[in-house]
């Protein structure tokens, strides 16, 4: 009668056609430290990113056409939600299994040992351990990016709004215009009554405007902080 096929001990055979004398706990040993040197090398890699090169080749008939962004495109988001886009170097948190392993499937596929590295998070990513949302790209050159892979928690639907006023200049004053109109009709029988007319509430608006802004700005400095539309590229945290 004949017996059933067991695949795995037929892959033992064909391995150790190839090895005699076997020592199986040393060729795990050599498999383990191969993959170690391999995920070093592309951690160590990210974290000096860029070393040679800030353009990558891709095989053209092999790339994910949904993965291919340019710059401009990238400014427009990093503003919107304030995050920054800087190189890998700057990146203080933790990379996933996930990163390394895509990392290194790119390169097998296109041929190609990547290299300058950039990331799209928020600032506080390149400070300290924490995952909001980070996305890792290559550069492709004339201005598009090639995104390698996309972790952590996505970001909250209202960080869009959160940040709004501080976009830039143009944001600002249309924030603190509409806080100083609401501010001064919610706040006008409080200091005149029903006595309030039109120059009152005048004064009553121009008094919120210049202390909104005056909030702002004390706020700005102390803190160091600057207009998203300044800082998404900036690798410091105040404004030098």
């Amino acid at each position: 009668m004949l017996q059933t096929i067991d695949i795995q001990q037929q892959l033992i055979k064909e391995r150790n056609k190839k090895h005699q004398s076997f020592d199986v706990l040393q060729w795990v040993q050599e498999v383990f430290e191969d993959i170690e040197t391999k995920e070093k090398s592309v951690l160590e890699r990210l974290a000096q990113s860029p070393i040679h090169k800030n353009v990558n080749s891709f095989d053209i008939d092999k790339v994910d056409a949904n993965a291919i962004f340019h710059i401009k495109q990238i400014k427009k988001i990093c503003i919107d939600f304030r995050l920054r886009f800087l190189d890998t170097r700057y990146f203080k948190a933790d990379y996933p299994q996930e990163v390394i392993s895509k990392i290194q499937a790119l390169e097998k596929e296109h041929h190609t040992t990547l290299d300058g590295f950039k990331i799209i998070a928020p600032s506080k990513l390149f400070e300290l351990n924490e995952a909001d949302d980070p996305l890792l790209f290559a550069p492709m050159g004339n201005g598009y990016y090639y995104l390698i892979h996309k972790w952590g928690k996505d970001l909250h639907p209202m960080r869009k709004i959160k940040f709004w006023a501080i976009k830039n200049v143009e944001n600002l004053l249309w924030a603190v215009l509409a806080a100083s109109i609401l501010g001064t009709f919610v706040t006008k029988n409080l200091f005149y009554g029903d006595m309030n007319n039109f120059g009152h509430i005048a004064i009553l608006f121009l008094f919120f405007v210049k202390g909104i802004i005056g909030m702002f700005f004390f706020y700005g400095v102390a803190s160091g902080k600057n207009f998203s539309a300044y800082c998404w590229t900036s690798k410091y945290n105040k404004i030098s």
